[in-house]
């Protein structure tokens, strides 16, 4: 493995260097992500991708829930040195979504977004896009997807994760971090719709739940206030 010296690295005020991470095979793109010196420290004695999780101020072992592990080939830093490409053997998707890599989704796919909730637009996104492809996912359950993971895995291991995304929201908006929150926002809403999944709840089942409490939303505010 071609190593590179912790000490030489430019980190950032925050202490930390971007890592962008390639499958060493394909030289496919996987993730983009970030390393402290310890984080690069761990990752190059255990040969296993170590980051530094900026939602949760701490250490992150890739696979360690999930078991979608990322054994390092070679890491290289750029000119000047204040970032680095990491080649890795992947044992599994890169993506929390369950795709090999988080850049798989062209940005075209998101302008019409805020109206894919019915599905009724032409957006290749829609909650309902993605709930229908969740319930695929369980029904099928194709080797080496994260969704796989977490639907084998059972209710537990879903709620275990809905609780921590939403711990990562609140962590995010508190530090003020607009990008950040929007970031664990996305990565609760796909677990929350797991979840749904899990439990047969329908996207209409949430909209007619939320439909109702808009007619009775004031009285009832009143009512608890009194």
């Amino acid at each position: 493995m071609n190593f590179v010296n912790p000490d030489e690295i430019k980190y950032d005020e925050k202490g930390l260097v971007p890592a962008v991470v390639i499958n060493d095979k394909t030289l496919k793109v996987l993730t983009l992500a970030y390393m402290n010196k310890e984080s690069l420290e761990i990752t190059q004695r255990e040969g296993r991708t170590c980051f530094w999780s900026r939602s949760r101020q701490e250490l992150w072992r890739k696979g360690e829930t999930s078991g979608n592990i990322q054994y390092v080939k070679s890491i290289v830093a750029d000119c000047d040195k204040d970032a680095l490409l990491v080649y890795v053997d992947p044992m599994g998707p890169a993506c929390h979504l369950g795709g090999e890599s988080c850049f798989e989704f062209p940005l075209e796919g998101y302008k019409e977004e805020a109206k894919g909730i019915d599905g009724s637009n032409e957006s290749s996104f829609s909650l309902r896009g993605l709930y229908d492809l969740l319930k695929d996912r369980k029904e099928n359950l194709p080797e080496g997807s994260y969704t796989t993971y977490l639907f084998e895995k059972g209710l537990d291991k879903i709620l275990k994760k809905v609780g921590e995304e939403s711990t990562e929201v609140i962590i995010g908006a508190k530090a003020g971090d607009k990008k950040e929150t929007i970031y664990e926002i996305g990565d609760l809403a796909y677990h929350i719709m797991v979840l749904m999944v899990e439990m047969g709840i329908s996207v209409d089942d949430v909209k007619e739940e939320l439909a109702s409490r808009h007619i009775i939303d004031k009285k009832v505010k009143q009512e608890k206030m009194v």
